[in-house]
């Protein structure tokens, strides 16, 4: 296939620098210093056994040859002696890299989802799911690999690269200079290398994020792809996704390939100009047998070394790449952080003068959607209100606002009680639960569920709410409490998920509880049990988003929301 040469060296500046970017790693490698040190030390013990197996391999041939004095058996012993601590040595490196290196890999995958969680929400994500997943899957891994395995290698082998060239240049001191001196040309050649392969390497991540996207949204979405009979659609949809990255990957393999091609050739060069130079002297007897097999292993030890310098220019691309999309992960800001601040109950809510509106990022112009405008409503302590109005009203931002997910671009939003009135801040949320619409249930058992409500309830506290939330029907289950949902609640029908899900919100047992079209799926008999349980005590203040006409009789007061 024909390549365009123009296109293939072409590059487009990143979005972070490379001193950015090496900024970030250190601070990753600080909590990784363990692992990465032992590497380096097993590495640099690893340069000094075959630096010495070297030296053993020439002292045994000169024995055998009868060229200096001594006791074969032992010249073969203390080689065997040597290849045994190779063993060891390798065998170390391997535990250290599996057992260390998950648990490393484990930590900056905990450290990046906590920074998300932690991180304001915008309430329209520029991320899919799926891509986020494929950073802290495969960059995480990239990095982790990079500070505590690469760098640790890399001293190992510029070990190795020294110990052999002053080794070399002890039998002879004009050919390592001579290897040596090519050595600018490698770094001048890898520096336009890795900014080619920067851009390259990262189109084909993007891409392979794209078709993660695409595989995650048609699983999770199969039942709808299945009921439109869009199977064929879905899998062209991937196949498109899959020649995109096919084709970022031709570029960079061909990429690679020529630039593979010049530094083989040039190091194929410097080992026939060592083999001629050595069999030269071992032709003018000015070098032993022996001399010359050490010879040609010192000029692979050090050969080989430039090699791992090379393979080095790509891995440190990739870590550059991988890094740059994870840093992505962490440009939203985060929440304001601090200890919680739990207000005494009954608590209400006042809305003074509120406006939010979207901004619309993605359209050639930046466009503005407002959703609430100069809003100001009540909600008493102690109370039950329903927010009525049309699809797109505002509504759910509404609650977004008061559980501190999204702040009033204007007014303000507070909660208040007969001793304190703050204004709604994420450190204020521990005094909320809420319940969204649709099945929120994530797989595990029923047990698990619910304890995401309180971690320190008993199974007299999940039957108790249970038997609030109208969900009985546990008890019936030949698992009660340990009977497992699979993925979105999956094993129980909707109006068994929504109930768990409101047992959960009741087991939180906060001051104000919040539901988004939480009984949707009930049917009226059970829906208004339900609202009279949870109703009862009047010791809550409840804010019902909702379109059931059974709902807004138990509420004490109603707030309708126009469409802007």
């Amino acid at each position: 296939m024909a390549m365009n040469l123009r296109e293939l060296f072409r590059r487009k500046e990143s979005k972070y620098t490379v001193v950015q970017i090496s900024r970030w790693l250190w601070r990753a490698w600080r909590g990784n210093q363990l692992q990465a040190i032992i590497n380096a030390l097993l590495g640099l013990l690893s340069v000094a056994v075959s630096l010495s197996q070297v030296w053993a391999v020439q002292h045994a041939i000169d024995v055998a040859s009868h060229t200096i004095e001594g006791s074969l058996p032992w010249a073969v012993g203390i080689m065997g002696m040597l290849i045994l601590c190779n063993f060891a040595i390798s065998i170390s490196s391997i535990w250290v890299k599996n057992i260390l290196g998950i648990k490393a890999q484990n930590r900056m995958q905990q450290r990046m989802l906590d920074r998300i969680l932690r991180s304001q929400w915008s309430g329209r994500e520029k991320m899919h799911s799926g891509d986020v997943i494929n950073r802290l899957e495969k960059d995480v891994g990239n990095v982790i690999t990079f500070l505590t395995e690469t760098i640790p290698s890399t001293i190992s082998t510029l070990g190795l690269f020294l110990g052999a060239f002053f080794y070399l240049f002890s039998m002879d001191t004009t050919l390592p200079l001579i290897i040596v001196g090519l050595l600018p040309v490698f770094i001048f050649l890898s520096k336009f290398y890795m900014r080619r392969m920067r851009t390259l390497t990262r189109q084909v991540r993007d891409s392979d994020s794209r078709v993660q996207s695409v595989l995650q949204e048609t699983i999770q979405n199969r039942m709808l792809i299945k009921t439109m009979e869009s199977d064929s659609a879905m899998v062209d949809r991937l196949e498109n996704t899959q020649s995109e990255l096919r084709q970022n990957v031709v570029k960079r393999t061909a990429f690679s390939v020529f630039s593979n091609l010049i530094l083989n050739f040039g190091f194929a060069l410097v080992y026939l100009i060592a083999f001629l130079w050595s069999a030269t002297r071992m032709y003018n007897h000015t070098l032993t047998f022996g001399g010359m097999t050490a010879f040609l292993q010192l000029v692979n030890k050090i050969e080989g070394p430039a090699r791992g310098l090379t393979r080095l220019v790509p891995q440190f691309v990739a870590v550059l790449t991988a890094a740059e999309r994870l840093m992505e992960l962490e440009e939203n800001p985060l929440e304001e952080q601090g200890d919680p601040i739990e207000m005494d109950s009954p608590c209400g809510i006042r809305l003074e003068d509120v406006s939010y509106a979207y901004e619309d990022a993605n359209a050639e112009e930046t466009t503005v959607s407002r959703v609430l405008s100069h809003l100001s409503f009540d909600f008493p302590p102690g109370t039950c209100t329903a927010i009525l109005g049309e699809t797109g009203a505002g509504k759910t931002t509404l609650v977004r606002i008061i559980l501190a997910l999204l702040s009033p671009q204007s007014g303000r939003a507070v909660i208040y009680n007969n001793r304190f009135t703050r204004e709604i801040t994420p450190r204020l949320r521990c005094n909320f639960v809420y319940v969204p619409q649709g099945n929120t249930l994530m797989s595990g058992s029923i047990r698990d569920n619910l304890r995401l409500g309180s971690l320190t309830a008993t199974d007299d506290d999940m039957m108790e709410v249970l038997h609030m939330a109208c969900a009985d029907f546990v008890k019936d289950l030949p698992l009660g409490l340990d009977t497992p949902c699979s993925e979105q609640g999956g094993g129980l029908s909707e109006g068994q998920a929504q109930r768990i899900a409101i047992a959960r919100a009741l087991l939180r047992n906060r001051a104000i509880m919040l539901f988004d079209e939480a009984t949707s799926a009930l049917d009226p008999d059970t829906e208004r049990q339900l609202l009279h349980n949870v109703l009862a005590s009047h010791d809550r203040t409840v804010i019902f988003i909702t379109h059931r006409p059974a709902v807004v009789d138990y509420c004490d007061q109603t707030l309708h929301i126009e469409k802007l």
